[in-house]
């Protein structure tokens, strides 16, 4: 109950009284906070699987705006954010300026499903193989002397989710506009609904 109050406090550190909230709750059902994560990645990636698999890869180079970043790429990060949480796990920070961003090249469905499988796997097995404690340290993105953020690594693994879900979000407007059938992330799409 203390946690819910302090959730609700107008404090910089928001964040983190939310996702001691959020691991408090469901703590109740008896599960570490690695458990918690490690169900709710495997979740997310069902539906990223299946949105992944509408992906028409000779429309590669399509964007829908010129701000907007073409297909091939925006899969691409979508299938290597799993490994965010390995990176997560085993560094302090990401320096953008000493480590400049090279997405893999991917050219058929078949390498990007593989690329996807193969990044879960790297993300879900770090997970697996951490410990609550490991979730405590900071971690920060930064680009040089430029800080992003500096939140605990629990909040990076959770952010990192929420990109993902962000990114798969982007690809549903991206096959909506391609006229492509979306499949549904917490229920039925439109597509898949009878009216």
């Amino acid at each position: 109950m203390c946690r819910l109050f302090i959730a609700f406090l107008p404090t910089t550190d928001i964040r983190l009284s939310l996702a001691l909230f959020y691991f408090d709750v469901l703590k109740q059902k008896n599960m570490s906070h690695i458990q918690m994560l490690v169900k709710e990645m495997v979740q997310e990636s069902n539906t990223t699987r299946k949105m992944l698999e509408r992906v028409p890869v000779e429309k590669f180079g399509w964007k829908p705006h010129p701000k907007s970043m073409p297909l091939q790429s925006l899969v691409t990060h979508i299938a290597e954010l799993p490994t965010w949480v390995t990176m997560v796990l085993n560094t302090s920070e990401l320096d953008f300026a000493a480590n400049p961003y090279q997405p893999k090249m991917l050219a058929t469905k078949e390498e990007m499903l593989e690329y996807f499988e193969t990044c879960l796997a790297d993300g879900k097995s770090s997970l697996e193989n951490a410990s609550d404690e490991d979730l405590l340290p900071s971690w920060t993105l930064r680009n040089g002397n430029e800080i992003y953020q500096t939140s605990s690594k629990a909040e990076v693994i959770r952010m990192t989710f929420c990109q993902i879900v962000h990114h798969r979000a982007q690809l549903g407007v991206y096959l909506r506009l391609l006229d492509i059938p979306i499949p549904g992330s917490y229920g039925p799409s439109a597509d898949e609904v009878k009216f």
